[in-house]
């Protein structure tokens, strides 16, 4: 998107981290496609940071996902966390979701190497519900959203550390979403270069599904 010389439609006062193709679009997402710069302290993300980093350490970077939708990734479900580290996904629950909402009980952790992407897809029903929430670390990267319909709706979210995105209603079922590998890491003219990114992910509960269950986590973003 980032050479079609599209204008970018700010949504923010001062420096944009939404851009999309049109006032439709960005007006019909406003409050269904957010991100939050400036979310985590730096000493948050050094928390989350150090508490990650032993587990994802034990684990090697994939480069095929059940789905296909991940390359140069791992992976974890986290059910225990430190207590400062709980403070921090309690904020995140008080932000993004709903006092109505469940949240599965498992955070999604997702570590994606400088060379790894993320291809366009809709996270499953089966997994989550109507509300992803996640933590950006390390890198900065640029989300991209397209109309499963038509193509020529999108939204680009600019992703930088510290920052949280929140995707509901109908960002999170009509619009397909991917995380653009380094070559294409654009945010209107602007270079975005990508470096190794860590993304912490809460879900709330899938329709029917119990606080306790759980199945093969989605390639949530």
């Amino acid at each position: 998107m980032a050479a079609t010389g599209l204008l970018a439609l700010r949504t923010l006062p001062g420096p944009s981290w939404v851009r999309g193709s049109g006032p439709s679009v960005l007006s019909r997402l406003r409050d269904a496609a957010v991100v939050r710069p400036g979310f985590l302290s730096t000493a948050e993300e050094e928390t989350l940071n150090r508490e990650l980093e032993p587990e994802l350490r034990r684990r090697r970077y994939e480069y095929d996902h059940w789905d296909a939708a991940i390359h140069g990734f791992r992976e974890t479900e986290k059910w225990r966390w430190s207590e400062a580290s709980r403070a921090i996904l309690q904020r995140v629950q008080a932000a993004a979701f709903g006092p109505g909402q469940t949240l599965l009980s498992s955070v999604h952790v997702l570590d994606l190497e400088a060379r790894g992407y993320i291809k366009p897809h809709v996270d499953s029903i089966k997994f989550c519900g109507a509300t992803i929430a996640g933590l950006s670390l390390l890198s900065p990267s640029v989300m991209r959203l397209v109309h499963t319909q038509d193509p020529g709706e999108w939204l680009e979210l600019l992703l930088e550390p510290g920052s949280l995105y929140i995707l509901r209603g109908s960002a999170r079922y009509d619009f397909s979403h991917e995380i653009l590998r380094d070559e294409e890491s654009f945010f209107g003219e602007r270079r975005i270069p990508r470096g190794r990114r860590i993304s912490v992910i809460c879900r709330s509960l899938p329709e029917g599904m119990g606080p306790g269950e759980s199945g093969q986590p989605p390639p949530a973003c």
